[in-house]
């Protein structure tokens, strides 16, 4: 593997942590799980935060590893930690899931991570902040409908569905029912269900 990532290396005059990166991608899409990890892994021990990241994959997803998300968080947070705004999202979601609520520093970090994530432009971490803010011990509506809202641009049906129930409900907004119904509309031709339910 590494005398297949220095040939390539050589003919695209690229670093090997991204040749083995590449030959991970193109492993997995040929479904050589086995392969891909071991090649994710050596341009992840190198430092490389693709690599850590595609790494956390194969460990949260069992891909050419065992499944096991201890490691998955592990790389996640070598990932994160150099701003990889997806590794930031799942790490974070590892926290939150994963680890005893009143572990409050685990917890602002988390938060931490996902508010980067979402400001990269992640959508998956701008809904689940969305939610999160909505739904906490003391909810920050206005916070919240702000990552929904940017969700809902990125085409997250079921943002956008959020979005309109706080329209509905004046939950961080002014209450309107037309900008509600308008939202739902939006929602329910992505197919949103529960969208579709609220319109009848």
């Amino acid at each position: 593997l590494e005398e297949a990532a220095f040939q390539l290396q050589r003919i695209f005059r690229i670093d090997i942590s991204i040749a083995l990166n590449i030959l991970g991608i193109e492993s997995m899409r040929a479904g050589h799980y086995r392969v891909a990890y071991t090649c994710f892994k050596l341009a992840a021990d190198r430092g490389y935060s693709k690599a850590q990241f595609n790494v956390g994959l194969c460990y949260e997803h069992g891909r050419g590893t065992e499944k096991d998300l201890e490691k998955a968080a592990f790389y996640y947070y070598h990932a994160a930690s150099s701003h990889h705004p997806m590794a930031q999202y799942h790490y974070a979601r590892y926290l939150l899931c994963h680890r005893p609520e009143n572990e409050w520093d685990g917890h602002q970090k988390a938060v931490t991570f996902l508010e980067q994530a979402a400001m990269a432009g992640i959508t998956e971490a701008q809904a689940y902040l969305g939610v999160f803010y909505m739904k906490g011990l003391q909810p920050q509506e206005k916070r919240g409908l702000k990552y929904l809202l940017l969700a809902a641009k990125n085409g997250d049906a079921q943002s956008r569905y959020h979005v309109g129930v706080c329209y509905e409900k004046g939950l961080g907004v002014q209450q309107n029912l037309a900008e509600a119904m308008r939202h739902y509309q939006q929602s329910a031709a992505a197919g949103n269900r529960n969208a579709q339910e609220r319109l009848r």
